[in-house]
């Protein structure tokens, strides 16, 4: 364990809170981290830096109210003191980087859950758990509602994220319900955004990487499968809504953008975009893959006041300047699974 802090005793302002961000330097982390900050918050990150990049929060060290422990929730936790708040984020959700050791994928999900939640136990936090769209798994209606109790392959490659997912929330149910820990869950559709890592291999980042590469775009199956793009800055503002909600919000809230567009779509949206000579290749549809992702909303909408604002079109011309920018792009990135 590893411990950088420029956090001092300071008087706190009635408006102020501690919270725990585990999966702080990744995508999403980074960006909540910063978020929180600016509103004045102190921010304790934790990660193991297995998909987290220490350059998501670098540019925070220099804030006397932030602490970044290097840690694996999967162990013991260290004692970093009183929270009020924890954002579990921890855990890769590219499908090639969880199924890179689904052993420990399932172990972050269950092992880390469990460890956090008997944290905020101790120190009587509110905790929200960063489940998935995956708990939905291939699904047989569209858009997807929380009620929907999904149809989810429990032994395939996908199984160690979408089953930890599961088997998280229904962590989080029974701490809420049999010790009386302030849960949130929420169920995220694909997000993206400045951030990512070139390298994710999720479907945006991919498209984005090869065609400015100027490589072929590959597209598994017929590219028909659909997907609902939520750009980064209004996930942050669907996940503190929830943190911040009444404790009576313990169930599920999808949080996504419910727009649906095919795989296709993206991929020539991206390349016109960006007026790229790459090609389109078509590949074999890997197993499990989903057909459909749309969120329904109607709860966020209902008990946060939450819906989406940033188009594709918006999201993705902020985004392709930051992946243009970067300069440890490789020739080859992984095909995107999701």
């Amino acid at each position: 364990m590893t411990i950088f802090t420029s956090e001092f005793n300071q008087s706190n302002s009635e408006a102020q809170k501690r919270i725990l961000v585990a999966g702080g330097a990744g995508f999403l982390g980074g960006h909540l981290c910063e978020t929180l900050l600016d509103e004045g918050h102190r921010v304790v990150c934790v990660d193991n830096f297995l998909t987290g990049r220490l350059r998501n929060v670098e540019h925070l060290f220099s804030n006397p109210r932030f602490t970044l422990v290097s840690h694996d929730i999967v162990d013991e936790l260290p004692e970093i003191g009183a929270v009020d708040q924890i954002y579990n984020l921890a855990c890769a959700a590219s499908p090639p980087k969880y199924q890179e050791n689904p052993l420990h994928t399932f172990k972050t999900s269950v092992y880390g859950a469990m460890n956090l939640l008997d944290m905020a136990e101790r120190y009587g936090a509110s905790i929200l758990q960063s489940s998935t769209s995956e708990v939905y798994g291939d699904p047989d209606i569209s858009p997807q509602p929380e009620g929907y109790h999904g149809n989810v392959n429990t032994v395939g490659p996908r199984s160690c994220y979408d089953e930890g997912k599961r088997a998280v929330e229904t962590l989080f149910y029974e701490y809420h319900q049999q010790r009386g820990v302030s849960t949130r869950i929420a169920r995220i559709f694909n997000t993206y955004g400045p951030r990512m890592s070139p390298t994710d291999g999720r479907v945006v980042s991919n498209f984005v990487v090869q065609a400015l590469a100027g490589e072929d775009v590959t597209i598994y199956g017929d590219g028909s499968q659909t997907r609902s793009f939520c750009f980064y800055t209004d996930m942050i503002a669907g996940l503190m809504a929830l943190m911040n909600a009444p404790d009576t919000v313990s169930e599920p809230v999808n949080l996504g953008n419910p727009t649906e567009f095919t795989v296709l779509e993206l991929a020539e949206t991206v390349v016109e975009t960006l007026e790229s000579s790459s090609k389109l290749r078509f590949v074999d549809l890997p197993k499990d893959d989903p057909k459909q992702r749309k969120p329904n909303i109607a709860r966020a909408s209902d008990v946060l006041g939450w819906a989406p604002k940033v188009s594709l079109a918006e999201g993705l011309a902020h985004t392709i300047p930051y992946f243009a920018a970067e300069t440890d792009l490789i020739a080859h990135v992984p095909m995107a699974a999701e």
